[in-house]
């Protein structure tokens, strides 16, 4: 095959993608091998594709495939959640457009339109990943919904209910009137809110206003629910509201006369120590009326307008009752002042509108049993979580856990499996066959028929479905024990968002347990938030969100998964910028141009130089070293970390160093041995950077050798990773170090005094052996093209000269330079100098800086010392000889 003299991702990816689809290379089963496994966190299934998604899947694509390439059975899991809410608001919307209400449909009506909607438009994320390189085995693709997860689903809610774990009751609940459905506490957003403290009378109930009668001051943000007010509360301990105890109010405008009720519960600072009490709408006003016996009156409807039990403004929506009340309460005189004030509001996650407090009838599932079972093996660090920091937000969520409301007041979802009878009462069952057995035992009448129960309304909450997904993905409820769960489980890394750490994580570390006896995953990797350069959070008002494919199109998927490794440390958000997808692209170029390099050059069979030896040996030392960091990184989860010790041991290393030092000259060809030795280093390369860059990587790794077909770089062993460098190579590294700083001594020269690479310079190593020999000398006079290297006792007269470690290297200049110009540089820089010294030796003569400074400062500055000394010393020198 002839290589492109450009790199184009637009001829490579598709290309390499389907050759990956077509052999299979994603599949995986059970065999003899150590699993690796990973579920996708599934996307809804309205999704499209967003830089969370690109984060999120880049990160488990790179751990997947690296494990793969370490000779594991890796089987990445994808899949898509239903998403109730979501789902169903895109099915009204569509619905409303063709001018039909959810209200005019049955249930079985509106849930066909909700699978055909489905099934036009659900999925398209996960194509869209195969954009990304996506390596998931597409094969084992799920839906929470679909037949093996719903009957998951069903039998884990009868198991539950049949425990004593799920109940049915009348409780506080988040109540989202757009939705119109009951949320989870995990599913409700607190926001600060610059509102208003309205502060209200109630008149006591034994006197008038025209009487000049008494009243007490209410303070609230929430004029709109005094129809639902049905006591005052005051604290028994407050002296200002002693003269309260044992009255009677009335409500303003509402004039219902209400008892004033004690209770510790009251904050004495908060307004005037007097609290309305508003049972049906409020959780901790709903507490008080459990203790104290009060009436709930529900004042609105499930839309958030006004109920006609409030009396007063029914049919309103909620917020154009608080304006009109502030106005209706002025005009009566039982307002008597407002204040501006901000608090927090809580707000439907999925819809963005505020919740309402709401007495509902629900299902819940006691949660104490899991949380008890769940927070130990974290905490413990069996399960690990990095960053470590989500130990404690985990803790504190678990060690105060209440309740998790599970049913949701939706159609498109897991429907309730409790069945009613008609003469009250209801049975839980998987199946309505079941339910019907149940039902006759239940009642003793054995002529019911299934048409005489009714099924509940409600559907589970999404995420009832999602705990299970670990379990679920391998049949592991239906069928447990069977050979894919016992292999699978459990899985080894789950990648997600600390957003989720209740919805989804904790509650998946909850099922695993019951279901498995076992946790469900060894490791979590938090990833941060996305956000943009500036900081701020994507978003597509802001339009500061771009779009992924669009950003794949211009840079590669290679350019953009490094764009977004790059600058994405686990657990810390990400601040994206565009221009570190043009980086991505740029080290595509620069992979891609060093191949060609490679590859163009001629080949002998001749000796391999000292040089080329030296250089060879050095990258061998390279590699075993970096393989060593990369395990460590790799371990700790430091991916960005990871990358960009590939990045430089590629740019730096192979390209600026050994590229450099074992290229043939101009026309003439490479010793075989060298040549054979670049192109094992080119493929490891390829390798260590294949889990990272997929697409390049494949395509130059197939052009280095002949291989056959059906082979792919992302099944060849990363050998190199098993590698430790030796003290021989350490030490090998540790000269090479000193080798650049000479190099680069001899560049800074040539720069300095403007001196052409084509005018060949002598070395001088003045009083040391330095790193003659050993072909470093010839190393030395091909990178700086050198005429010879010479040990000498006193360098030569106007020679510039510079220090590696404590040795001094020199470069005789004779007429090359302008010796009044070079003065002037000189003297300039023994100026410099010596008045850093001057700084550094004022500080050690410093008793108080002496006395108190740790062992090491003083030792480092005794080091800016001696190293500014023997500066000086050779400056001195220097402008002397040129003085001569």
């Amino acid at each position: 095959m002839e290589l492109a003299s450009k790199y184009n991702p637009a001829d490579v990816e598709g290309k390499w993608y389907q050759y990956w689809l077509d052999n299979k290379l994603f599949s995986s089963k059970p065999d003899g091998r150590e699993p690796y496994t990973i579920v996708i966190p599934p996307p809804n299934v309205t999704g499209v594709l967003h830089m969370g998604h690109m984060l999120n899947n880049t990160i488990q694509d790179i751990l997947v495939r690296r494990a793969r390439m370490m000779g594991k059975n890796a089987c990445w899991v994808p899949g898509t959640d239903h998403a109730s809410i979501a789902t169903e608001a895109k099915v009204v919307n569509k619905l409303a457009q063709q001018g039909i209400k959810k209200t005019d449909l049955t249930r079985e009506e509106f849930l066909k339109h909700a699978w055909a909607w489905t099934e036009e438009h659900g999925g398209i994320i996960l194509k869209q990943l195969r954009k990304l390189g996506a390596s998931c085995d597409w094969d084992r693709t799920a839906f929470t919904m679909d037949e093996t997860r719903s009957k998951s689903v069903i039998k884990v809610f009868v198991d539950l209910y049949n425990k004593g774990l799920i109940y049915r009751g009348v409780r506080m609940v988040n109540w989202d009137p757009k939705a119109l459905t009951a949320l989870s506490d995990e599913e409700v957003i607190y926001k600060e809110e610059h509102s208003k403290l309205y502060y209200l009378k109630y008149y006591v109930a034994s006197s008038t206003p025209s009487e000049g009668a008494s009243y007490a001051v209410v303070a609230t943000t929430r004029p709109e629910t005094i129809m639902g007010d049905t006591a005052m509360c005051i604290n028994p301990n407050d002296p200002k509201n002693q003269w309260l105890k044992g009255k009677k109010v009335i409500v303003p405008l509402v004039n219902r006369v209400i008892p004033v009720i004690e209770d510790e519960y009251v904050d004495t600072e908060f307004g005037t120590g007097c609290l309305k009490v508003t049972p049906a709408h409020d959780v901790n006003d709903y507490m008080l009326g459990e203790k104290h016996n009060l009436q709930s009156i529900d004042i609105f409807n499930d839309n958030g307008t006004i109920s006609e039990a409030a009396g007063l403004y029914v049919g309103m929506d909620r917020f154009a009752v608080r304006e009109q009340i502030e106005k209706d309460l002025e005009a009566a005189g039982l307002l008597e002042k407002v204040e501006a004030y901000t608090n927090k509001v809580g707000f439907s996650e999925r819809t963005n509108v505020p919740i309402e407090p709401k007495l509902s009838m629900q299902w819940f599932l006691s949660m104490k049993h899991f949380a008890d079972m769940a927070l130990p093996p974290v905490m413990n660090d069996e399960l690990k979580f990095y960053p470590p920091k989500y130990k404690n937000t985990y803790r504190n969520w678990l060690e105060n856990i209440k309740d998790w409301c599970i049913s949701r007041q939706l159609w498109w979802g897991h429907r309730i499996p409790a069945w009613y009878l008609p003469q009250g009462g209801f049975v839980v069952a998987e199946t309505p066959e079941q339910a019907l057995e149940l039902a006759k035992a239940k009642s003793g009448n054995q002529d019911l028929k299934a048409e005489d129960l009714r099924q509940d309304e409600d559907c589970l909450d999404t995420w009832f479905s999602s705990w299970l997904w670990p379990i679920s993905l391998f049949n592991g409820i239906l069928d447990p024990h069977n050979k894919e769960i016992d292999y699978y489980y459990p899985t080894s890394d789950l990648v997600t968002g600390p957003d989720i750490i209740f919805f989804w994580v904790a509650r998946m570390i909850m099922a695993g347990y019951e279901y498995m006896g076992d946790m469900p995953f060894k490791n979590v990797y938090f990833t941060g938030i996305v956000r943009d350069k500036i900081g701020r959070k994507m978003s597509k008002s802001l339009g500061n969100s771009p779009d992924p494919l669009e950003l794949i199109d211009k840079y590669g998927a290679d350019g953009v998964r490094m764009g977004m490794m790059l600058a994405a440390p686990a657990g810390n958000d990400i601040l994206f910028d565009e221009a570190l997808c043009e980086q991505g692209r740029n080290f595509n170029n620069k992979i891609w141009n060093a191949f060609r390099l490679v590859k163009g050059w001629q080949v002998a069979e001749t000796e391999q130089p000292e040089y080329a030896r030296l250089a060879t040996d050095w990258f061998e030392a390279m590699l075993a070293r970096t393989a060593e960091e990369l395990n460590d990184l790799f371990g700790k989860y430091r991916l960005s970390e990871a990358l960009m010790l590939v990045y430089k041991l590629f740019w730096d290393e192979f390209s600026s160093w050994y590229l450099e030092l074992v290229k043939p000259a101009y026309g003439q060809p490479i010793d075989n041995i060298t040549y054979g030795k670049t192109l094992a280093f080119f493929e490891t390369l390829l390798k260590l950077l294949h889990p990272f860059m997929p697409f390049i990587t494949e395509e130059l790794w197939q052009h280095i050798y002949d291989r056959k077909p059906g082979e792919s770089i992302m099944c060849s062993p990363l050998n190199a990773l098993q590698a430790e460098a030796s003290d021989a190579q350490d030490a090998l590294l540790k000269r090479f170090e000193e080798f650049k700083e000479i190099v680069s001594g001899i560049r800074t020269i040539r720069q300095q005094k403007n001196l052409a690479q084509k005018e060949p310079l002598e070395l001088q190593i003045v009083s040391s052996k330095g790193l003659a020999g050993e072909g470093w000398g010839e190393a030395l006079a091909k990178l700086c093209n050198l005429s010879g290297i010479k040990a000498v006792e006193t360098k030569s007269d106007g020679a510039a000269a510079f220090m590696v470690g404590t040795t001094e290297y020199a470069v005789p200049l004779g007429n090359l330079i302008n010796v009044e110009e070079e003065l002037k540089k000189l003297e300039a820089d023994l100026k410099y100098q010596e008045g850093f010294l001057q700084s550094v030796l004022k500080k050690l003569a410093n008793e108080k800086f002496v006395s108190k400074a740790p062992a090491n400062v003083i030792e480092m500055e005794r080091k800016k010392q001696a190293d500014a000394e023997t500066k000086i010393a050779a400056l001195k020198e220097s402008i002397a000889a040129l003085k001569k």
